[in-house]
């Protein structure tokens, strides 16, 4: 099966994972919301974000169904439709832990100590048509139905990327994409680019320019990776999905309005996005002003053969201009004045109780926030694959919509099952590692909060989650798997954890 590398054309592509369709999906959508997707389908034909290689021709899906029948020109599309669902379920066995929430009255960002089940559930259909020549509209209606661990609080490394902030139990439907992309021709070779989610079958230049501009999450066009970017088909914890220190403008579903430019030459690309961040951290609305508050981000990118085997390498800086604090100017400013404590603001809050601590809502303004990123991936054979990020944020502000880490790395390996008979089954197993700035430390340890931890206390330390997953190809587009994750010094404090979790998993695409 010729796979395309994460982001690229067949032309420049290499073996893969065989039968696997790697796909970058977005966060998002519902097991108990399916009906109600398809409702939203319907009308729609009378989306941490998906870039895939080609889904093989044997495995059933709606386009394959009407190309094979006649009734569709796959290779050259005026229109696509395609769909998929995933089902998580997460059980985290209880763990021991020195404190847990201290001083914090009934308001709690600690991972607790008990057993708990977590589930997500989402449903998704993505919508493409073509405009005119090199003209393409995709629209993404999701449904997304959860039940966090610990209201999503206590980790740096959140277990189910799926997991959205302030999502519910009870089914909600959204768009998460609609965009418009132009595609400038410049020359070079012929490239295919097969049909896919967010993608019209057809055949452009190697040397290119793509303008994109509307709603969409930043990772359906930066930072890829061919082995660990499709959660839904891989590994499930953020850690993997992208850099865990890459706080990339987003609202709490990670998606934007804004723009990405896109050059490629041949096996070189160059892309520039910019994208709206949350009015308020980690919030839902999103803020428009975007010649004055925004999230820059250039990545460079390289394709290559080692020793005939395709390979990438990506860097990708990033540089946000958001309504943030500074964890120093919020010690400074509680040390100052007791009174500016974490149970006296009235402005956007972590709805803190300990009124020792310091909070960020006193020393909000426009700050800088900029990090920079190595970004590795590489075949060992046609069915072995590895990969590696590691990225390096400045640590001085507090989280605006990823999670709160401040640097990180993850390295893997993936396979499929061919020496086993299996070649539609894919294993993995990988490490993804979390720092935190002496900075974020002394905020953390002075009894504030950032987004989603704070335990009072810390004895700071790396947080580091170990993954290992199989999924069981049951027929062609319909996957079941199993998942472990042991994670040590969870919300990056050594005197909690370390915290096991067991997941299941279903996976259908049509």
């Amino acid at each position: 099966m010729i796979l395309e590398l994460a982001g690229e054309p067949a032309a420049e592509s290499a073996q893969c994972l065989a039968g696997c369709v790697i796909r970058q999906h977005a966060i998002g959508r519902d097991l108990r919301g399916l009906a109600a997707a398809v409702l939203v389908f319907l009308p729609a034909t009378a989306r941490a974000q998906v870039t895939a290689a080609p889904r093989p021709d044997e495995q059933f899906d709606v386009m394959n169904l009407l190309s094979h029948n006649g009734l569709h020109d796959i290779k050259d599309e005026s229109w696509n439709a395609y769909g998929q669902f995933t089902w998580i379920s997460s059980y985290k066995a209880p763990f021991s832990a020195r404190y847990t929430n201290l001083n914090n009255g009934i308001n709690t960002s600690s991972l607790s100590t008990n057993g708990e089940h977590s589930f997500t559930g989402t449903f998704t259909v993505f919508l493409g048509v073509r405009l005119w020549s090199g003209a393409e509209a995709y629209y993404v209606p999701e449904v997304i139905s959860e039940r966090p661990l610990s209201n999503l609080k206590g980790l740096g490394a959140v277990q189910n990327f799926e997991l959205q902030k302030g999502g519910t139990e009870t089914p909600q439907i959204y768009r998460s994409r609609s965009y418009l992309r132009q595609t400038i021709g410049l020359g070079g070779k012929r490239v295919v680019k097969d049909s896919d989610p967010m993608q019209l079958g057809t055949v452009v230049d190697s040397r290119r320019l793509v303008l994109t501009a509307g709603s969409f999450s930043i990772l359906d066009f930066l930072d890829k990776n061919t082995f660990s970017g499709d959660l839904r088909r891989q590994f499930t914890n953020l850690a993997f999905m992208t850099y865990n220190a890459y706080d990339f403008g987003s609202d709490a579903r990670g998606y934007s309005w804004g723009g990405v430019a896109e050059l490629y030459y041949d096996d070189w690309a160059l892309r520039y996005g910019r994208i709206t961040p949350p009015k308020n951290p980690n919030a839902l609305e999103q803020e428009f002003r975007i010649y004055k508050l925004y999230g820059d981000q250039i990545e460079l990118e390289h394709k290559h053969q080692l020793f005939g085997q395709a390979g990438a390498v990506r860097v990708l800086g990033y540089r946000n201009r958001e309504n943030i604090g500074r964890f120093d100017d919020a010690v400074a400013a509680h040390q100052a004045d007791p009174t500016k404590n974490a149970t006296t603001c009235t402005s956007y809050n972590y709805g803190s109780t300990n009124v020792n601590a310091p909070d960020l809502c006193w020393v909000r303004r426009p700050n800088i926030k900029m990090g920079i990123g190595l970004n590795l991936e590489q075949h060992i054979t046609d069915d072995i694959g590895v990969f590696f990020r590691g990225m390096i944020s400045d640590g001085q502000t507090e989280v605006d919509a990823y999670f709160s880490t401040d640097r990180s790395v993850s390295f893997g390996a993936l396979s499929n099952g061919t020496v086993w008979h299996r070649p539609a089954d894919i294993t993995g197993i990988g490490a993804g590692l979390g720092w935190i700035s002496k900075a974020h430390a002394n905020y953390l340890r002075a009894g504030g909060i950032d987004g989603f931890i704070g335990d009072g206390n810390i004895n700071q330390a790396m947080e580091s989650v170990v993954e290992a997953f199989y999924n069981v190809n049951v027929i062609t587009s319909v996957w079941l798997g199993a998942d472990y994750q042991r994670i040590t010094n969870p919300a990056f404090n050594a005197d909690r954890g370390p915290v096991n979790i067991f997941s299941g998993r279903v996976h259908a695409e049509f």
